[in-house]
């Protein structure tokens, strides 16, 4: 046992160096004024009217691309997980190729079709490009969520009498919280924080919150940008604790 805790140190590094000690260093940061000086005004400028207004329009775009990828991705999982077909992993894993692919390039490639199709920069092509990207990642956690909920349980809603509409969504559906609630959380955050997809898509013309916690830092705002980044980590943080409770 003690030589194999020892594989667990390089991980352990890593996760100090590249996760750690850069998220206590956003926070302390934000705390501090461009002198060094402990300050709040970082988080009293967050009240601005703009900073405010682009918060509440990239939480709309943010739940409206949630809510599209769990429309279209939890039929095609629960499709996937159910029929017993020799194709049945290659087609998920066509789901989940596209992780593997940078974002920017597959961003890229997103931009160059919308060309094709004659859709023009702006809000609408950056819900279509958000939803592109994030499907994958709402598609793997329903995956394995579903595939794991054993046929029994819905046998056993049809014994008592419920049809297949009352089996779904008071059996199928509940068990499948847990991958709900994980590819919500993998959907919701990245397309809140997000600025390059929205900068390529809409040509600027689009402003998310990323955009702003991005202008903060190359403005050379670091206390700024450092509270903004806090906010967001705050609101992951305050997502996974709720969901813990439950």
């Amino acid at each position: 046992m003690k030589r194999l805790s020892l594989f667990i140190i390089p991980y352990v590094v890593f996760t100090i160096l590249l996760v750690i000690c850069p998220l206590v260093t956003i926070g302390v940061n934000a705390f501090l004024d461009a002198d060094g000086s402990f300050t709040l005004e970082n988080f009293a400028n967050m009240g601005s009217r703009e900073v405010r207004m682009t918060f509440i329009y990239s939480f709309a775009v943010a739940i409206r691309v949630t809510v599209l990828c769990l429309l279209l991705c939890y039929p095609a999982a629960y499709f996937l997980s159910r029929k017993k077909l020799g194709f049945t992993e290659q087609m998920s894993m066509l789901f989940i190729l596209p992780m593997g692919i940078n974002m920017l390039l597959y961003t890229f490639s997103t931009v160059a079709v919308l060309d094709f199709m004659k859709i023009p920069p702006g809000r609408f092509a950056l819900i279509i490009g958000l939803i592109i990207n994030s499907m994958p990642f709402m598609m793997q956690p329903l995956y394995n969520c579903l595939s794991k909920i054993g046929s029994q349980y819905e046998e056993a809603s049809a014994d008592l009498g419920a049809g297949r509409f009352m089996t779904f969504f008071r059996v199928t559906v509940p068990l499948s919280m847990p991958g709900i609630i994980s590819g919500v959380s993998m959907v919701l955050f990245p397309s809140l924080s997000t600025f390059a997809v929205s900068e390529l898509l809409t040509m600027n013309k689009v402003r998310l919150f990323g955009s702003v916690i991005e202008s903060a830092f190359n403005s050379g705002l670091i206390g700024y940008g450092s509270a903004m980044s806090v906010l967001m980590l705050a609101l992951v943080l305050l997502t996974q604790l709720l969901d813990r409770r439950k």
